[in-house]
């Protein structure tokens, strides 16, 4: 399925238009796992594009 945005770009446009957008997932995705002590990271995929980042985290109590 084409993007009618990114279809009236020229090329050169969409593949720097497209960098930043995962450069910015990337960032996400990295920010995500940074702030997770304990738990996980999920990436959702639909048609080779990322759609969403899910982050899950555990609280653990130490009862030493």
């Amino acid at each position: 399925m084409i993007n009618r945005e990114t279809a009236e770009r020229p090329a050169a446009n969409r593949n720097t238009l497209q960098e930043a957008v995962d450069e910015q997932i990337f960032d996400v995705i990295r920010r995500a796992i940074e702030r997770t002590r304990y738990g996980s990271v999920e990436v959702i995929i639909h048609d080779s594009r990322v759609v969403q980042i899910e982050r899950k985290e555990k609280t653990r109590f130490d009862r030493r």
